[in-house]
């Protein structure tokens, strides 16, 4: 199988599919990399290292989606690159169609095979090729949100951690998963005062085992919410419903109450954001103002380690690229449910329930698609 890697064009996006060792990795299973020009720039890597791991480059994007049987990226591929999508293309990477009816549209005319990262699971209910970048978005919130509390930058002027003799920022964590854990992590790390809400006491009780009582949690409900959040400096929206659209969990009248300055990072605007005031941003214009309230809701914010993000993403997804290059994939999927639920569209049916739901496709099974 061919396989293609282009460059990401994505505002601010320096991640990349594949690696040089992913890429001398499949190409031991026999398989042929094709990787656009200064695709690996922003981690660091030269064509002359792909080159060496036994990977051919192309001049430009086209060459590649023309050639390859299946596109690795990064992220959701833009509306140039989903015009170059062929039937029975496979394209391996983050979709977050829900909140994309444009994106969805075109994938299915496309007659592509799209699978998602974020929709592929495992034995446990988990979603391994999503976890690392949630590692590393929530963590990064606690930076970019101690940064918005800069006052130069629209906050109130508070130091995340404080100082003796100053109380330190009050940070609310909305969501208790992998975003939510690291994000409590950093904070705590910052020596923030940190509440979680969560509606789930199994994840109360797992980060009340870790992190003990330095760490309040609190069973999520309406009266909760408006209490925490407005008792906030900081609050970090981390609510994942895989593959559907994220729940608007703080409204624009809560918002409106907030302390001026205060800051939001919103975590969940790949799938539509959990504050209802959010709109996607980049890292070239990470936030705006409402209510006198900072909003930092960046789409892509692993984009900005982009070394560390391709290192820990490549990591998961390797054995998924090389089942799909050795076996195909449809048997690749169909040997692996945890892998199938990965399937979003299959040449022009839609596959995934919960996007099927809420943009208003008729919902195909995935086994039924790859059968037809």
């Amino acid at each position: 199988m061919l396989i293609g890697v282009p460059k990401e064009i994505k505002n601010n996006e320096f991640r990349v599919g594949m690696t040089p060792t992913s890429v001398r990795e499949v190409i031991t299973h026999g398989h042929s990399v094709m990787v656009e020009t200064n695709a690996g720039i922003g981690i660091g890597s030269s064509d002359g290292d792909y080159e060496a791991a036994g990977a051919t480059v192309a001049g430009a994007a086209d060459e590649v989606f023309a050639k390859a049987d299946m596109i690795v990226k990064v992220k959701e591929p833009q509306a140039v690159e989903r015009k170059m999508l062929r039937p029975g293309q496979i394209l391996f990477t983050y979709l977050h169609l829900a909140p994309d009816p444009d994106q969805t549209r075109d994938l299915v005319d496309s007659g592509a095979v799209c699978i998602a990262y974020e929709t592929v699971t495992d034995g446990h209910g988990g979603l391994p090729l999503l976890a690392p970048m949630s590692q590393v978005a929530g963590r990064m919130s606690i930076q970019a949100g101690a940064h918005c509390l800069e006052r130069e930058n629209g906050g109130k002027g508070i130091l995340l951690g404080g100082v003796p003799g100053v109380a330190p920022a009050n940070v609310v964590v909305i969501g208790g998963g992998v975003v939510g854990e690291n994000a409590i992590y950093m904070a705590l790390g910052m020596a923030a005062r940190v509440t979680v809400l969560d509606r789930n006491i199994d994840v109360l009780r797992h980060l009340t085992m870790r992190f003990g009582p330095a760490l309040t949690t609190v069973y999520s409900t309406k009266g909760a919410m408006d209490q925490y959040v407005l008792g906030s400096d900081l609050v970090i929206g981390a609510v994942l419903v895989p593959g559907a659209e994220a729940p608007k969990l703080v409204t624009r009248e809560m918002i409106g109450r907030m302390a001026p300055g205060s800051v939001l990072v919103d975590v969940a605007i790949d799938q539509g954001g959990c504050f209802e005031t959010s709109r996607a941003t980049t890292h070239a214009d990470p936030t705006y103002v409402i209510d006198d309230v900072v909003h930092y809701c960046v789409a892509n914010m692993p984009g900005a380690v982009p070394r560390t993000s391709t290192f820990a993403l490549n990591n998961v997804t390797l054995p998924y690229i090389q089942a799909l290059a050795d076996k195909g994939y449809k048997k690749a999927l169909t040997d692996s449910p945890d892998f199938l639920n990965g399937l979003n569209v299959c040449e022009g049916k839609v596959t995934y329930e919960a996007v099927a739901h809420d943009l208003g496709y008729d919902y195909v099974e995935p086994l039924a698609a790859l059968a037809t």
